[in-house]
This record gives structure tokens, C-alpha cells and sequence, in this order.
């Protein structure tokens, strides 16, 4: 039987609907896996822990500055009480379980700060922009990535540097304890992370579901991702 990994959704839109892009569903069924939307409903999380073998947290608008002891900045968009609620508890939870965890841009810095990491509330602020990381909207841009060899993201993807696609105003400023840094962009910027002592967790700040399917490096991450949700659920 495929694993079942559960996706997040962006939160509900003017019209009430949850939605999701198809890129990480597709990304997922390459690797073997069946995708499940996981819209932010605080109730189904024992559910979703339950049922599902792998999470994904994927992108979307800013995570509110009040939940990290940031400050208030007027490029901040998107704020999601709800969405916040909801991913910060199903990360924790999903990590206390040891359930396999993706996090993708927001989704990277959803894990950060549920573990107790803070957040850039805006990256040229401190970076400069010399580096693309976030063109008009919804254009995303490029630039390279330089990953640690004896990471277990170096090992998966294969790499030292590569080019991946980014669209992101905020990064992570002090990492949670727990979490390795193991990736930057050229000015410096945080890229990835990883839990050593957590069967498999690991977030990107690029967007690697954008070119997964023509890219065979950003493939693997799904791929390793998906063949450690079917070992994972072997072993519960």
C-alpha cells in the first residue's frame, strides 16, 4: 500500500475554499506516495497523526511576528491566525511522534518556530538584495545553494551546490535547539536544516517542488522522503 502523506493546505480563501498547489502533490506521486490535502482544522490533528505516514509543510503567507517574539513589519502578508494555531501544534506533535516531516519555505520556518527558533521578519533588511529571493509575485526566482557533504540532505540530494527556485521574503534567524543548519544561500541566508536525532526531518527554504519534475536533484528529496514514510510505518 502507498504511503499517505498528508500535504497542508494554504488557509480558507474569501470564498471559504482550501487550496493547494498541485506542484508537491505531483512531487509526491512521482515518489511513490498518495497526497493528502491537511486543511488547518484543529480538531482532525490526533486524525491526522494517526492516519497519515508522512507531512509535508508546505508554503504560504508569513507567520504572524507575536509567535516568535519578533516585531511588526509592513512587508508582512498573509497572516493566518488559524493556519498558525494549527501548524505550529501539528509540527510539535509530529515531531513528538517522530512521524517523517518535510517543511518547504513556510513550511521550514513553521518547524523553527515550533521548536523555539526565531525568524527574519524581513530578509533584505538584513541580507541586502543581491541575492533573488523573492521576485514579483508569483514569479519565483533562482539562485544557488551551497549544502554540507556529510549532511543527510547532502547525502540524499548528492550535491555540494546547485541552483533551486525561491520565493520568500523570510529565513530563519536563530535556529531551533535541535535543529543543524546545513545549507546556505551565497549572502549567508539559512537554506536548510536537519534533526539528527529524529528518524527523518528535514526543511528547505527554496521551493523544491517547483522543479522537481524536471530537476532529478530536488526529486530525491520527495523520493527519500516518501521511502522513509514506508519504512517508518513498517516499524509502528
Amino acid at each position: 500500500m502507498q504511503p499517505l502523506i498528508g500535504i497542508t493546505t494554504y488557509g480558507a480563501d474569501e470564498e471559504h475554499r482550501f487550496s493547494l498547489r498541485r506542484h508537491y502533490i505531483d512531487a509526491v506521486v512521482r515518489a511513490g506516495g498518495t497526497a493528502v490535502m491537511v486543511p488547518p482544522i484543529a480538531a482532525s490533528i490526533d486524525v491526522y497523526l494517526t492516519r497519515l505516514d508522512g507531512l509535508i509543510f508546505g508554503g504560504g503567507g508569513d507567520i504572524d511576528p507575536e509567535r516568535y517574539g519578533g516585531q511588526p513589519h509592513e512587508t508582512i502578508y498573509s497572516l493566518d491566525p488559524e493556519r498558525d494555531e494549527f501548524e505550529l501544534e501539528l509540527a510539535r506533535r509530529s515531531v513528538s511522534v517522530r512521524r517523517p516531516v518535510l517543511g518547504i519555505c513556510r513550511g521550514m520556518q513553521t518547524l523553527n518556530v515550533a521548536l523555539g527558533g526565531t525568524l527574519i521578519e524581513h530578509l533584505p533588511d538584513v541580507v541586502g538584495e543581491t541575492i533573488p529571493h523573492r521576485l514579483p509575485p508569483g514569479v519565483p526566482g533562482s539562485h544557488s545553494v551551497q549544502l554540507e557533504a556529510d549532511s543527510r540532505l547532502g547525502g540524499i540530494l548528492g550535491e555540494r551546490e546547485f541552483p533551486a527556485a525561491t520565493w520568500h521574503h523570510q529565513a530563519v534567524r536563530r535556529p531551533a535547539e535541535g535543529l543543524r543548519v546545513v545549507a546556505y544561500a551565497p549572502d549567508g541566508t539559512i537554506e536548510a536544516a536537519e534533526m539528527s536525532d529524529h528518524p527523518w526531518l528535514i526543511a528547505v527554504q527554496w521551493h523544491p517542488e517547483l522543479t522537481a519534475a524536471a530537476d532529478p536533484v530536488q526529486q530525491r528529496l520527495f523520493d527519500d522522503f516518501v521511502q522513509a514514510a514506508i519504512r517508518l510505518r513498517g516499524e509502528r
